[in-house]
């Protein structure tokens, strides 16, 4: 076998294995029925949030399809119906960049049904931008609507325990960073708007769910409620769907050999969701279906307490 051949030959058991191996990654071995279990899962619509909630769905769960529109959300609906062959799913209408759309998300769900057993915290955005209440939109969708959405609910989580949070962060919460001063002047995570600056921005608001998750975990310690964040892979999915059009093009053909499909990507949600014994492990970051350490700033207790005591402030809890 000539060189050229064999190197060949090598590259191409390797990329299979990494496709194989570390790009497909675990799956979610729960076998749990949820029959007359109630669940959220935020960002329905597209991607993992709606393969998320068609599992969910095939095994019995109530399920609410939380998201921003309307035309988008009913579609997901009678997809969830039709693929899950299930008719105990409802949309409902969440904005997490409108404070007032937590709010009335949360009154109507409190009125109209009578348990939360499971929240998924699942919508994000890879966008600049401001919110309607002048927050950072990174900040105030990927993690102050989601921080308001779970307060508003923990009351009904705590009825119907053992119950649970999940949060989708991100393995770029490792290059995230806190500045409180920006926060408490700009109410934003960072101003650039360069690609970089702008993932560096989303990187933050994915640390924001890591330290949220951890805090959170300490707050519910006595209850039956726990939680769990978690970085889902490297998704191809609609997420980067508002970066420029020539980015888009240069990443899809990566996008389809070294990205998971939303099915392999909803995996280790549905893993935090239903395995069992996993309660000790809440605030706890998970990857491949596996519990992972994190870097001491995403489990700092006073950092976590404080982005805890200002997104209080910020979301109108306080």
């Amino acid at each position: 076998m000539s060189t050229l051949l064999l190197v060949v030959v090598v590259v191409v058991v390797v990329a299979y294995i990494f496709r194989h191996v570390v790009v497909k990654g675990k799956r979610c071995r729960s076998k749990r029925k949820l029959h007359g279990k109630t669940v959220i899962v935020t960002g329905s619509n597209t991607g993992i949030g709606i393969t998320t909630a068609i599992d969910l769905a095939k095994r019995g769960a109530r399920v609410i399809l939380a998201c921003r529109s309307k035309q988008r959300g009913e579609a997901a609906l009678e997809e969830v119906m039709r693929e899950s062959g299930s008719h105990q799913v409802v949309f409902m209408p969440l904005d997490l960049g409108s404070l007032k759309s937590v709010c009335s998300f949360a009154e109507t769900f409190l009125k109209s049904e009578p348990r939360l057993d499971i929240l998924i915290n699942n919508a994000g955005v890879v966008l600049q931008g401001r919110t309607e209440d002048g927050l950072g939109l990174m900040f105030g969708v990927n993690h102050i609507g989601h921080f308001l959405l779970t307060n508003l609910l923990l009351e009904r989580l705590k009825e119907c325990g053992p119950s649970r949070v999940v949060i989708l962060s991100s393995v770029a919460h490792h290059f995230g960073k806190i500045d409180f001063d920006c926060l408490n002047t700009h109410k934003a995570l960072g101003l650039g708007t360069s690609f970089m600056e702008v993932l560096q921005i989303y990187s933050s608001s994915k640390l924001c769910n890591v330290l949220f998750t951890h805090e959170l975990a300490k707050r519910l310690q006595g209850t039956k409620v726990t939680c769990y964040c978690l970085h889902p892979g490297v998704i191809n999915s609609e997420l980067a769907r508002n970066t420029a059009s020539v980015m888009q093009m240069i990443l899809k053909p990566v996008n389809l050999f070294f990205f998971k499909n939303t099915v392999q990507g909803a995996q280790t949600t549905l893993h935090c969701a239903l395995e069992e014994g996993i309660e000790p492990l809440s605030g706890r970051y998970f990857s491949n279906c596996t519990v992972r350490e994190v870097y001491a700033k995403a489990k700092d207790d006073a950092a976590a307490k404080k982005l805890w005591e200002l997104s209080e402030r910020l979301s109108g809890l306080a």
